[in-house]
């Protein structure tokens, strides 16, 4: 018998899931509607009758203090029935359920539960029910299905659900397949590629004709499938790690491997220099090597920092596609050396407008995606008791076809526990989730553009998380490494155990077990096991006498662990079905064998075109207009739902000032709560810049990164980075050349700021193509967009220093040089005036600059410091003055400014107020202390611009004339406007 179980908000409690939907549709142009929500339950299993089906309900499913619970046969007509809250209102009834095979870890949580009861083997399926009434329901139901469901997992049904049981998938018959490839011309090749998802280029189909035409032999299917994870741009890297010959105004540089001869030496030089001066120490223990990059701590513990992107599954599921993308960057820290310890995460988005309207087809709401996306990340967060503690978000038009998720996460890990390697003969261990079909070919769908046919034909490309799950791997697998039970270890990450034991074999050699390997639900083929990304997967190198101790731990905590195939020492990646070999590759073509290709990069600098700003005395309106502005306004919404306190660690938070609520340049976290010795980390990021010129673009976010660090009180001289390069479509020169010349401007500040790379991704091919209404092809591409993250260390977490002015009647320094310098900024995006010059970076100013506040703030002789960031120091002086309650006035025309040509005054005053120039600071000092902190900074640029005061205000004068005024109240109402998007 196939019961159901409706849970429905109790008849004096509000009905929230439906609030939601409403606020979704009266933003989407629906109105008139009434609606009504229950979450529902599909339970089955043997001798199962309603008394046991209402004690299931009761005790496991309902919370029966706020809620009501109907139980009966599927289809029943009192679970029809629309609530009491509709009023008798005639309403259609909408079921929504997760697509066959689609995780559902609400259900997996409650089968455990109702086995614990005492009936092991129900089978539960959870689903949503909405009742609409209303004189708009008619056209809702027509044009608003998708704010109901998402049709790349879940399934809408309009009425009754019509079944009798849940499937549960059919035995899989064991048949090998071949692709035949010998007789292909290219266009076959590239059919055949296309058809299956595979991502290939033309070179490498050709490359794999030849060899297997030289093995006498068609591929197997599993074949083809393993070379397409493992040469695929989201594992490979093909195209930064590749080839290129780059031209630009300096002439021509031919790059065998633009990464390595850009970041990567950058980093190798740095460490060959502290190495060969012995007053210095390398820091680095492990980078671009592992999952994670790896520095020096302190005495006993090294931490690690990685960052991902889950843009395209984010694009067509954004709440599993940010689910999965914190879970898999999690991953990654637990699968650094012999498994780290995640101890804070962090998250940047960019997103079109919220209010986005003339939506290309098959592209989701801009605010729909936000929201979902937010969503994703809190709950995984959350759950998994790891604290989310920096960010940001940015918002353009560019992102509507591919919002951009980067997800990141710190770990802690001992020094001797900070390598693993596998052993030949060594068991490969999968730990943690079953495989199931979803996720299937996740790693060559990121390699392509997003296009209107992606929602239906990648939605198997999505995953659903389960932080559960994942909690309980990360427990079982730390207790396990301390125990000494396995030699290496690795996330199952995109291409699934493709990636996570072709990688960990490539210097030895793999043989797998495929129908070993845990299963959903019945049905799958030994490809689809070997490529599947489901989720929280682990993959451990067993010796085997410690085999039996780790499978009794992980059995001890609910986790399951299966051995699944032996790390071989025969060079070759064997794969095998129930005693059949259904693939065998060396891993020397694997890994070694993509055939290099030679990409054309071209880089020609825009014109520059003079800003001429608005000839207005008063510029407190543009104050306002800045302060309001999307990619500038509080991020309060998100923040206040991601838990930043869990782990008990965090000393600066994402939210500072007297009522928590002002924007931290970077947070500080105390990863031992035995020592007072924390890490900082902070972010750049703009993409307006990269408009005017990628160079600047990606110094001035690596300059961001480091002031936010530097602003709370980082030592500089230990700052790591990561760099995550968005891209477009990089077989594109002029494309891929702005990208090259984002990579030199990474390695030449590198180079000088003595600040290595640790760690990086890309993802590229980040355009979304659609049929217009006359038939055209359009494409939308996003604009070059680079993430800088920074992770720098501070020895005692009591010497941080927050941005909230402290009290009245102190000094305010600007510590920096401000150029004419309004290109890209906020002030000309919300006044629409466009040219400027980009703001560009000293590296040896910005270097002694960041030494000196630092020895400044160490002294203890800064009370609060801001970075001049988004908005220039109009906005970093309002947002300090309103987030401590304190009030002030400068004078900007006393700042250090530049002899920089300007077209009039209005421009010089325009810039000193809005400009965005790198390397600047604003810092609030106590009178007597004024002298100590002139002294730390020496010979760099700063003046007293004005005071603190202990009025409600701001006021911005130039050259003694009032330019901005407005008390605290308005200027934090502005900030505070979009808090509800």
């Amino acid at each position: 018998m196939l019961w159901e179980v409706d849970v429905l908000p109790a008849d004096n409690r509000p009905d929230r899931a439906a609030e939601r939907l409403l606020d979704a549709a009266r933003h989407a142009g629906f109105d008139g509607l009434e609606v009504a929500t229950a979450r529902g339950f599909l339970i089955e299993g043997e001798a199962l009758d309603q008394a046991a089906a209402e004690a299931i309900a009761d005790r496991v499913l309902a919370d029966t203090v706020v809620e009501s619970r109907r139980v009966d046969a599927v289809d029943a007509a009192p679970l029809a029935a629309p609530p009491a809250r509709l009023g008798g209102a005639e309403a259609t009834l909408v079921h929504v359920l997760p697509k066959v095979g689609v995780t559902d870890p609400t259900a997996q949580s409650a089968e455990g539960a109702i086995a614990d009861l005492g009936h092991p083997g129900v089978r539960v399926r959870t689903l949503s029910k909405h009742w609409i009434a209303g004189e708009g329901a008619e056209r809702f139901l027509e044009a608003g299905r998708k704010l109901l469901a998402n049709d790349a997992i879940e399934q809408l049904v309009v009425g009754p659900l019509g079944i009798d049981h849940l499937a549960t998938g059919a035995p899989y018959e064991f048949e090998l397949k071949h692709w035949p490839i010998a007789d292909l011309d290219d266009a076959g090749l590239i059919e055949l590629s296309r058809a299956n998802t595979l991502s290939f280029q033309l070179a490498e189909l050709q490359t794999i004709q030849r060899w297997f035409a030289e093995q006498g032999r068609e591929p197997t299917d599993i074949e083809l499938e393993t070379l397409a994870q493992t040469w695929s741009e989201h594992c490979s890297h093909k195209t930064l790690a590749g080839r290129i010959a780059y031209t630009d105004e300096n002439g021509e540089r031919r790059y065998e491997s633009m990464l390595k001869e850009t970041i990567f030496a950058a980093t190798n030089a740095l460490r060959k220099r502290w190495g060969d001066d012995p007053n210095k120490e390398d820091w680095c223990v492990s980078v671009f090597r592992d999952n994670a990059g790896i520095v020096r701590f302190d005495e006993t513990d090294n931490v690690c920092f990685k960052v991902e992107t889950h843009n395209r599954p984010s694009a067509l599921e954004p709440y599993g596609g940010a689910n999965t993308g914190l879970g898999g960057v999690i991953r990654d820290t637990l699968g650094t050396g012999l498994g780290a310890k995640p101890i804070a995460s962090t998250d940047v988005f960019c997103f079109a407008p919220p209010e986005t309207e003339d939506l290309p087809p098959g592209v989701l709401s801009p605010r729909r995606v936000m929201h979902g996306v937010v969503a994703g990340v809190r709950d995984y967060g959350n759950r998994m008791g790891i604290p989310t503690v920096n960010g940001a978000i940015c918002f353009d038009p560019r992102y509507v076809g591919n919002p951009l998720v980067f997800c990141g996460n710190v770990g802690l890990i001992p020094h001797e526990m900070s390598f693993g390697e596998p052993k030949p003969n060594d068991l490969a261990v999968t730990i943690g989730g079953r495989t199931g079909r979803d996720g299937i070919h996740g790693a060559t769908f990121s390699s392509a553009e997003l296009t209107h046919e992606s929602e239906s034909l990648s939605g198997g490309a999505v995953q659903i998380g389960n932080a559960i799950e994942e909690k309980k791997v990360a427990d079982v697998l730390l207790e396990a490494r301390d125990r000494a039970l396995y030699s290496a270890v690795t996330d199952c990450g995109a291409g699934g155990f493709s990636s996570a034991l072709g990688e960990m074999g490539e210097e030895i050699g793999a043989e797998v077990w495929l129908e070993k390997a845990p299963l959903k639900y019945e049905g799958l083929s030994y490809t689809e096991i070997w490529i599947s990304e489901a989720q929280e997967r682990m993959v451990v190198s067993v010796p085997e006498e410690k085999w039996p101790e780790l499978r009794d731990l992980c059995a001890s905590e609910g986790v399951e662990a299966t051995a699944i195939g032996r790390f071989t020492p025969t060079g070759n990646l064997t794969l095998k079905y129930e005693d059949n070999v259904v693939g065998e590759l060396p891993m020397s073509l694997l890994h070694d064998g993509r055939p290099p290709v030679v990409r054309e990069a071209k880089y020609e600098p825009a014109p520059a075109t003079p800003m001429a700003p608005p000839r207005e005395d008063d510029l407190t309106d543009s104050l306002l207009k800045v302060l309001g502005s999307l990619n500038v306004a509080s991020k309060e919404w998100v923040i206040r739902q991601y838990d930043h306190e869990v782990q008990a660690g965090s000393v600066v938070k994402p939210l500072v000032g007297v009522q928590s609520d002002g924007p931290g340049d970077a947070a500080v976290v105390r990863p031992k709560l035995s020592s007072r010795r924390g890490l900082v980390i902070g972010c750049g990021l703009n993409p307006y810049y990269g408009d005017l010129d990628p160079y600047h673009m990606a110094a001035s976010a690596i300059d961001e990164a480091m002031r936010n660090c530097v602003a709370v009180g980082a030592d500089p001289s230990r700052v790591a980075l990561l760099d995550n390069f968005c891209w477009g479509d990089c077989e594109k020169s002029a494309t891929l050349g702005g990208l090259v010349r984002a990579a030199i401007a990474c390695h030449d500040l590198s180079l000088v700021l003595e600040t290595p790379f640790v760690s990086g991704k890309d993802s590229l091919n980040n355009e979304f193509s659609y049929i217009d209404s006359s038939g055209a092809k359009q494409t939308i591409a996003i604009p070059p967009t680079l993430l800088i993250s920074a992770m720098g260390q501070i020895d005692d977490v009591a010497q941080s220093v927050t941005m909230d002015l402290k009290r009245p009647e102190s000094l305010l320094y600007l510590v920096g040089v401000t150029h004419n310098e309004l290109g890209g900024s906020h002030f000309g995006l919300v006044n629409d005036l466009t040219g400027g010059e980009v703001p560009k970076v000293d590296p040896a100013h910005a270097k002694a600059t960041f030494a000196a506040l630092h020895r400044a703030i160490a002294g203890g002789t800064v009370l609060a410091c801001h970075d001049l960031s988004e908005g220039g120091l109009a906005v970093a002086l309002a947002e300090m003055a309103f987030a401590g309650g304190v009030g002030a006035e400068v004078d900007a025309a006393d700042m250090p400014l530049a002899d920089d040509s300007y077209a009039d005054d209005y421009a010089r005053r325009a810039a000193a107020l809005f400009g965005e120039s790198n390397t600047r600071f604003l810092c609030e000092v106590a009178e007597a202390d004024a002298g100590r902190f002139a002294a730390a900074l020496g010979d760099t640029p700063h003046a007293v611009i004005g005071r603190t005061h202990d009025i409600d205000g701001v006021r911005l004068k130039w050259n003694g004339a009032p330019a901005i005024g407005a008390d605290l109240g308005t200027l934090k109402e502005a900030w505070q406007a979009p808090l509800r998007w």
